[in-house]
């Protein structure tokens, strides 16, 4: 998937350098990317000449049916900071959280935003109400369903951000009144095939890994659910760092129990990272920590319709994948 991006008026890397960034911390972060799309640091040379190309990518952000922690996790970017990546580094025209217009003028700039001649990205955060022709959804005075219809076939690339854009999320669990799809869901009759990066919320390493690897042309090899393999090939079982408790069968109990301090293996205490494909213990939240690193299992919060398939929550199996107990 390639597409071609809007020109910028100034120097990507002195814009981030007038912000008191310098190259080396920009290469430095470039290689956490690269680490967390699978690949080698040296990588990141190339994700930082991508996002460092004057031609900045123009990137429409909608919102659907959602709680915004999508959004709240891409805010919360370590060093540099959304302002001084996303917004400076690529060029977003349209996020309804961040904007700063409102009514009509918000409306305009995401007209102008969808009509630019270079044409845009498109990240979709949310699912898509679908029951009485979307009408439980409304963005102004259109529905979500309408909106993304009208948008999202136009746009150069589409990248579903968050387990609810991709598969629709809490929303979507049973029994579901409302009716919410992911994207790919609700436009299979439809030539629209959204990269998903998918988790409750995402990594954001994973949406700037993505959109890098588009910026730089790289293929990406997507899972049957059209995730990143890079991203999503693994499953946090196997990359855990309490996996060696795990194989020699020492189990944490309970959360206030001294095995659960002291790192044993959180599998009795419910944790599905043998069922979860995605990159969490790699790539860390805020370049600082995991749920499982910090002591919660993990709720395969990356997999379709993991609200229904992977409750009760903090329940176990007998069995778990590759042994029993």
């Amino acid at each position: 998937m390639r597409y071609a991006v809007g020109l910028g008026r100034d120097d990507p890397v002195k814009r981030l350098e007038r912000r008191g960034i310098s190259r080396r911390e920009f290469l430095k972060y470039c290689g956490l990317i690269a680490v967390a799309m699978g690949m080698e640091p040296a990588f990141g040379a190339n994700i930082a000449r991508a996002l460092t190309t004057k031609r900045r990518p123009s990137v429409v952000y909608l919102h659907n049916a959602e709680c915004t922690g999508c959004s709240e996790a891409l805010l919360r970017l370590p060093k540099p900071f959304i302002d001084e990546l996303i917004l400076d580094a690529l060029s977003l025209d349209y996020h309804e959280t961040l904007i700063a217009a409102a009514g009509e003028a918000a409306e305009r700039a995401l007209r102008q935003a969808v009509n630019a001649p270079d044409g845009f990205v498109c990240i979709v955060e949310g699912g898509i109400p679908t029951a009485d022709d979307g009408r439980y959804g409304y963005i102004g005075d259109h529905t979500m369903l309408d909106q993304c219809a009208a948008i999202l076939p136009k746009a150069k690339a589409v990248i579903a951000y968050g387990t609810c854009a991709c598969f629709g999320g809490v929303q979507a669990a049973a029994p579901n009144p409302t009716g919410t799809k992911g994207i790919n869901a609700c436009f299979a009759d439809q030539d629209l095939q959204a990269i998903n990066v998918a988790g409750c919320p995402p990594n954001p390493l994973n949406l700037l890994g993505v959109v890098a690897a588009l910026l730089a042309g790289e293929e990406l090899e997507l899972d049957s659910y059209n995730r990143p393999l890079k991203c999503f090939g693994v499953t946090v079982h196997e990359q855990c760092e309490r996996r060696a408790h795990f194989d020699a069968g020492r189990f944490a109990l309970s959360f206030a129990s001294e095995e659960a301090r002291v790192g044993w293996c959180l599998y009795r205490l419910g944790c599905r990272g043998p069922l979860t494909m995605n990159n969490c213990p790699k790539a860390l939240f805020n370049d600082t920590n995991w749920p499982v690193g910090a002591g919660h299992p993990c709720i395969g919060c990356s997999e379709p319709n993991f609200w229904d398939s992977m409750s009760p929550f903090y329940e176990y199996e007998d069995s778990p994948p590759g042994g029993t107990l």
